[in-house]
């Protein structure tokens, strides 16, 4: 099954984390189909904190990739912006 979900980067204590598109079966950070955006948790003032490549994510969902929960609430936000 194909899902969108995050993938975790950056140094400790300072995560960053990529909107993947990729295989469940593989690993967290492991190989990915398509990064379809970004999210850093820690940005400060005008840094940009969220960002989605709506049209690619509309694109795999009408393929019938499922998204985890936490990329839910993040394309519900991103829509909302």
């Amino acid at each position: 099954m194909v899902i969108i979900r995050l993938a975790r980067g950056g140094s400790k204590k300072r995560p960053f984390y990529h909107l993947t598109v990729t295989d469940s079966r593989k690993s967290r950070d492991g190989r990915f189909i398509e990064r379809v955006g970004f999210y850093n948790p820690v940005a400060r003032g005008q840094e940009e904190s969220l960002r989605v490549d709506q049209d690619r994510v509309n694109h795999w969902l009408s393929q019938g990739a499922q998204t985890s929960e936490t990329v839910a609430k993040l394309l519900k936000d991103a829509a909302a912006a």
